[in-house]
């Protein structure tokens, strides 16, 4: 998914505090106990009244205790009161350790010990509600995922909600072990050069081991958005309910927002959620579709304002690595086969920028290469990814497959799979189109 940058706060204090911490030589209290960077940025700015002020307003303590640990560093990752990301660290001393630091709000926060790995299945890496106010924990290292954490109201919902989730949570795990299994077996067998057909079959064998979580997938959506729909005022509504906006109908997630309270709609994950749904409503029925302009998949000129008038268009956001999108072209072949000379052009936009061969090979096996094909023009630089071309920004496509009709008039009039309707739907309109 998504990187983060981090950064920390009171940068203009750290300077001489994170250099300190790099050394290996962290700062002390005064009863000797090993201070976190957030801490000792705090204290040294005491005598500061905008930073104790801010200090008094929406600190929070967290104290806890490791097991299996004596030494070493704990890091906490969060979102701080400026709205900025903050990594913090504290030592461990004495089998204790300690963070400080300002919020606004509770926020989902990642705590790490002596990881193997950044992947969330990491026995020492877990996630918390962290929120304002004094915090005790209880941790053992190589469980941080059964850590005890009072103090924080959102994370008892979220431990409480979790428990009814169990049983689905047990299948996943034992099938994820089954998946992780298989898709080694693709990822050696790719390396060592194995031929395609061999590759192929690996690769259909590891998605028969993902797709068979779906159901458990599915039965956990639902327990989530039941308790999205019957607690407006809880912050962990509004997280969860960030994660699924763009694949849920606009009509929804619109009505899903206007439900929550209002210090969850100011929330910074309730301000996120309303930034969304205005994204999607530009690549949303009702709205003119973005012209864009592009290099073919044979080296030739296409603009999607010259089909305006003409044909209708639609635009299918997929990559080669997506199996669902996969899945569904041979869907997608029946329906350009059936209105191609009706007036429908498909113009296919991939997520493959960064890998043109697979690209290609994707619309050489699928036989798609009988409609359009751009890229969708993300590019990576040196210090992240330039959007200036992307085409996919002004749709708000932030989940694949995604597909979106524009009429004669350069219109949007349809959007199926993120944060629209279902082929299902997709079907009827283009029989209602084309067969009147």
């Amino acid at each position: 998914m998504m990187k983060t940058k981090y950064t920390l706060m009171f940068v203009t204090l750290l300077g001489s505090v994170t250099n300190t911490f790099a050394q290996g030589k962290p700062r002390v209290n005064a009863n000797g106990t090993n201070l976190s960077i957030s801490e000792a940025a705090l204290m040294y700015g005491k005598n500061d009244p905008m930073v104790k002020s801010s200090r008094q307003q929406n600190t929070f303590v967290l104290k806890g205790k490791i097991k299996g640990q004596d030494s070493g560093f704990l890091k906490l990752s969060y979102l701080g009161a400026d709205g900025k990301a903050v990594q913090d660290s504290a030592a461990i001393q004495n089998g204790g350790f300690e963070f400080i630091g300002n919020l606004n709000e509770p926020v989902m926060a990642y705590f790490m010990g002596a990881v193997k790995s950044r992947g969330m299945d990491d026995p020492n890496l877990t996630s918390f509600f962290l929120e304002p106010g004094n915090l005790t924990m209880e941790v053992t290292a190589g469980d941080f995922k059964n850590l005890k954490l009072k103090g924080s109201k959102t994370q008892d919902e979220v431990t409480a909600l979790n428990i009814r989730k169990k049983p689905q949570m047990d299948h996943m795990r034992m099938l994820s072990a089954v998946y992780d299994k298989a898709n080694m077996a693709y990822i050696d067998a790719r390396k060592a050069g194995k031929p395609e057909a061999e590759l192929e079959a690996l690769k259909e064998a590891a998605t028969a081991a993902k797709d068979k979580m779906d159901p458990f997938r599915e039965e956990i959506g639902k327990i989530d958005m039941e308790y999205i729909k019957t607690h407006p005022d809880s912050y962990y509504t509004a997280y969860a309910l960030r994660w699924k906006v763009s694949s849920l109908p606009l009509a929804e997630s619109k009505s899903l927002y206007a439900k929550l309270s209002d210090r969850v709609k100011q929330s910074s994950y309730g301000k996120e959620i309303a930034k969304e749904i205005k994204s999607l409503e530009g690549g949303s029925p009702g709205s003119p579709a973005s012209m864009f302009s592009s290099t073919d998949i044979n080296g030739q000129p296409l603009a999607l304002a010259d089909f305006k008038g003409k044909k209708y268009v639609l635009l299918d956001f997929w990559a080669s690595w997506c199996v669902p999108c996969r899945k569904g072209n041979p869907h997608l072949l029946s329906l350009y086969s059936k209105y191609k000379d009706k007036g429908l052009e498909i113009i296919g936009v991939s997520d493959d920028d960064s890998n043109l061969d697979a690209w290609k090979k994707a619309v050489e096996k699928d036989n798609i290469g009988v409609w359009k094909h751009v890229l969708r023009g993300l590019k990576r630089t040196a210090t992240g990814y330039d959007k200036t071309n992307d085409i996919t920004e002004p749709y708000a496509i932030h989940s694949l497959p995604t597909k979106i009709l524009v009429d004669k008039n350069g219109m949007i009039i349809g959007r199926y799979g993120g944060g629209g309707e279902n082929d299902e739907a997709m079907d009827k309109k283009l029989a209602e189109i084309f067969n009147n």
